[in-house]
């Protein structure tokens, strides 16, 4: 495959990880990063600044020792607003800044931003042409088909997208309307992908290295983007990467493997959070990794009573040893 570049930055593989509020903090970026994922995008931050002091903005927009390139996505209504957040994360080490305009959900809806936008095309280039202006960095962008199934305008946002000066575009292949319900649309990416000349990134129940080449070859897109499939399971990005480049699959990690990566996260979620603050951030990613695990249920609510960081280690430690000697059943 074609190597995909976003401005003058070559990924080292068309294998990207989705931006996820609440997900996708540091250290899942990181982490993401390290087992495979040739780009990973933060969470969004919102483009009104003076909401920029709070302890949850204040790590949102921290991105201290991360890969390059650093992505990171912000979310408004306002062109200006948008203009001078991009401008601010421009200055904070951003190297390349993605625009949400694919998020459902109501709070951001709401708001104008998000997903809504694409109800209003000429705000949308507005939006757009004001970011693009206000960086010497590329700007992304990350859209749905359309607000709902009446109203499916992912070409034509695409279109005004590529005249704005947006260097790759995401595709959600659902609209708003539809959330995650449903079957994501590919037909629709491949129409976007036909109309367009930048690079477009499929997004959309891609579970599997085998779903992410057929969706590949379905579209014509440039790379897969990959969110929920990717909680509790990061090292779904060599995996893929490892298929599209061979056509082997590689096996699915040990329960060793996967102790070892879980244990890993947790020291950093503890690290960057703080010891209280990182073990109740925990609590979903544990659920996330271990639900396909013998005894997660019965674990998971024994785990989720666990305030402190180095008892989470300890009780994880335990669950694995049962695991590995065949104590729990399935």
């Amino acid at each position: 495959m074609a190597v995909l570049s976003i401005g003058p930055y070559q990924l080292p593989n068309p294998v990207i990880l989705a931006p996820m509020a609440g997900v996708t903090d540091q250290p899942f970026r990181q982490l993401c990063r390290r087992l495979g994922a040739g780009l990973v995008v933060s969470e969004m931050v919102t483009s009104d600044t003076r909401l920029w002091n709070s302890r949850k903005s204040q790590l949102r927009l921290n991105h201290t020792g991360e890969p390059e390139p650093r992505s990171v996505q912000i979310a408004g209504g306002d062109p200006q607003m948008m203009a001078e957040a991009a401008r601010m994360n421009q200055d904070f080490g951003a190297q390349i800044i993605d625009i949400n305009m694919g998020c459902p959900a109501k709070k951001v809806c709401n708001k104008a931003a998000g997903s809504a936008l694409l109800r209003d095309e000429a705000l949308v280039a507005d939006i757009l042409e004001a970011v693009v202006a206000a960086v010497q960095v590329p700007v992304t962008l990350k859209i749905r088909t359309g607000w709902d199934p009446q109203n499916r305008n992912g070409v034509s946002v695409a279109r005004i997208a590529e005249a704005s000066g947006i260097q790759a575009l995401a595709v959600h292949g659902r609209t708003r309307s539809e959330l995650y319900t449903g079957q994501a649309e590919y037909d629709t990416i491949a129409e976007i992908k036909q109309a367009i000349r930048i690079p477009v990134i499929a997004n959309g129940d891609i579970t599997t290295p085998q779903k992410a080449h057929q969706v590949l070859q379905q579209t014509g897109a440039d790379a897969v983007m990959i969110g929920r499939a990717a909680q509790g399971r990061p090292w779904i990005f060599g995996e893929i990467d490892h298929y599209l480049r061979t056509g082997t699959t590689l096996p699915e990690p040990d329960l060793n493997t996967q102790h070892g990566i879980l244990s890993e996260h947790l020291v950093a979620l503890h690290q960057f959070y703080g010891n209280e603050h990182g073990a109740r951030i925990a609590r979903k990613h544990v659920g996330w990794y271990l639900q396909t695990l013998p005894g997660a249920g019965e674990f998971r609510r024994s785990f989720n009573a666990i305030t402190c960081a180095e008892q989470q280690h300890l009780a994880i430690n335990q669950y694995f040893s049962r695991l590995l000697e065949g104590d729990l059943a399935a």
